[in-house]
């Protein structure tokens, strides 16, 4: 069965793949599910400061 999500690779150093999923993993959370929130909370800030984007 396929998903509607979209991939993405990341390339990272190690360490801070790693001290991101020391974060991720003491907010309870998988590195995607922390990058996905991350990422929700930058849109929202860039959306406060220039308007709403639209796509």
């Amino acid at each position: 069965m396929k998903d509607s999500l979209s991939r993405y690779t990341l390339r990272i150093s190690q360490s801070l793949l790693d001290k991101f999923g020391y974060i991720a993993e003491y907010e309870g959370r998988t590195k995607n599910k922390e990058l996905e929130q991350m990422i929700k909370k930058r849109i929202i800030e860039f959306e406060k400061e220039n308007g709403k984007i639209e796509l």
